[in-house]
């Protein structure tokens, strides 16, 4: 990947994190909330949906930025003819990459900002040092895995998906989709893709909330999983499976949407440069 591609991928990338995550914020509270053990009411209910913001403001930009990075390596990497039936093989192997990449990053981001969606009266630096303090640089990755679990399942089906109908639609209109109907295919793509994965989401809030030396916050997804069946059935595991999705829904139209259009707008800047 050329140069001009490799920046616009990446400030693309993190502009479409910062507005997505930042405006969707109130919703992710709501789902953390009616996933955390202790129920939604006593995790705050609908008071301070903005608790945990500075810790999402400060991960969201590298964040999607090394996601998009590497997506946008690896297609180019990967490169096969349009025609080819590889395409969206290569679109999953591209996604599954950059989420790797990107948890590195995003799950101390997310344990902080989870943490203090649900204890809304400890701010964001009072628990990220309580974090460090008892539990080291090893609790701010609690839940690494169980993240790349719940994220690689979901690209695998979002990006593939939202690749698909933007080449049906521009198949449809013969002409390359504009970014608003990249917005919406996004949109749909994220929604499905949200729903099918809540349970390994479930898993993942619940190890990231347990206390230090719990059976939970050890990490076992499935031992996760299992408890949360066993102590609450299917409707524990698709806890808040409506916020995530219109949550998810509303963030891909945004996030892949900006993310096209600003990537679109830079390359075409770069192109009229002399």
């Amino acid at each position: 990947m050329d140069r001009p591609g490799f920046t616009a991928s990446l400030v693309a990338g993190g502009v479409a994190g910062v507005c997505v995550d930042l405006i969707l914020f109130p919703l992710d509270t709501i789902k953390t909330r009616l996933q955390s053990p202790q129920g939604f009411n006593k995790a705050g209910g609908f008071r301070g949906v903005y608790a945990g913001v500075p810790s999402a403001a400060v991960g969201s930009f590298p964040n999607a930025a090394a996601f998009f990075i590497t997506y946008e390596y690896v297609k180019w990497f990967l490169h096969t003819d349009s025609s080819s039936y590889l395409i969206p093989v290569k679109h999953m192997l591209a996604a599954s990459a950059g989420e790797v990449v990107a948890c590195l990053i995003r799950v101390p981001s997310e344990v902080v900002k989870q943490r203090a969606q649900v204890s809304a009266s400890s701010g964001t630096f009072h628990i990220f040092s309580n974090i460090l303090c008892q539990e080291g640089i090893q609790g701010l990755y609690r839940g690494y895995k169980s993240t790349v679990f719940r994220e690689i399942p979901f690209s695998l089906v979002q990006f593939p998906l939202w690749e698909f109908l933007k080449a049906l639609w521009s198949w449809r209109q013969d002409h390359v989709v504009d970014s608003w109907q990249s917005a919406v295919c996004g949109a749909f793509a994220g929604g499905f893709a949200a729903a099918v994965t809540t349970p390994l989401d479930v898993a993942k809030t619940r190890i990231m909330l347990a206390k230090a030396g719990s059976s939970p916050a050890s990490g076992n997804v499935l031992s996760a999983l299992h408890g949360v069946w066993r102590t609450r059935g299917l409707s524990g595991l698709f806890a808040g499976v409506f916020p995530r999705m219109a949550a998810i829904s509303l963030g891909g139209f945004i996030f892949l949407g900006a993310y096209d259009q600003t990537r679109s707008f830079l390359l075409e800047l770069g192109r009229e440069s002399p």
